[in-house]
């Protein structure tokens, strides 16, 4: 998809703030705590459990706090109840963004998310209005310098991805959230590392914006997601690499 590393690369740097921020433990440790009262707590048989622990080791959260949000969702460490809500915002330029949370009060998380939206110039929007531009896929980003292209194509296709192309030196391999995991599994044992691998809502089109535009984006981008109930904010805008520096 265009412009999707360019996302990526919005999100990476996201999370390396959020990380100075001492907030990526708070967001990790909900996604560890609905993934286990999901699906249990063996990752060997959670594969949401599974990239959640992979979240986890990559930001090198401590083992303790691993256990202990597992523990909650699994009912050994109290009852931890958390819902998962995804609120849809106009944003500038006219792109949609998705904003999923995890929260354990509705009414704080709505209020908050509005409040953030409302002083940015933005406005709520109806359930399924902007939602509609996006489609639930997994998706696996390799540095092409790391693989062999008949490799990666033959490992993904193989294991059901739904297609593999190459964008900004980046072989991006698109599946449906089910084949996901096996996708995932095999490049993982084939040595190859992913510099991005997750289930996401991907644009079905995107809107390139420029400069001043993509300053509010960003803008809004980070103060939704330095709002602790927020998990992953998805927006349809294509932001061009050459306006970075600026940025």
């Amino acid at each position: 998809m265009a412009g999707h590393s360019k996302w990526a690369n919005i999100k990476h740097r996201k999370a390396a703030q959020d990380a100075k921020r001492g907030k990526v433990f708070t967001k990790i440790g909900r996604e560890l705590t609905v993934a286990a009262k999901l699906g249990g707590g063996d990752p060997s048989s959670n594969s949401r459990l599974r990239l959640a622990l992979e979240k986890a080791r990559a930001a090198n959260m401590p083992k303790d706090n691993v256990e202990r949000a597992i523990k909650k969702g699994t009912g050994e460490g109290g009852d931890q109840n958390y819902e998962e809500i995804t609120y849809e915002i106009y944003g500038p330029a006219g792109v949609g963004v998705l904003v999923r949370v995890l929260t354990d009060n509705r009414n704080r998380s709505i209020t908050d998310v509005r409040t953030v939206a409302t002083k940015r110039g933005c406005t709520m929007a109806e359930a399924g209005s902007v939602s509609w531009q996006f489609d639930m896929k997994g998706v696996i980003e390799v540095d092409e310098k790391l693989a062999n292209e008949d490799e990666i194509m033959e490992t993904a296709l193989e294991h059901g991805a739904e297609d593999v192309e190459t964008v900004d030196g980046l072989y991006i391999i698109t599946t449906e959230p089910k084949d996901f995991e096996d996708v995932r599994s095999a490049i993982a044992e084939k040595g190859i590392e992913m510099s991005f691998a997750e289930v996401t809502m991907k644009p079905k089109s995107t809107t390139k914006v420029e400069l001043e535009d993509a300053k509010k984006i960003i803008a809004l981008v980070d103060a939704l997601e330095d709002l602790d109930d927020v998990q992953e904010v998805y927006g349809n805008y294509d932001i061009d690499d050459s306006l970075f520096e600026d940025l």
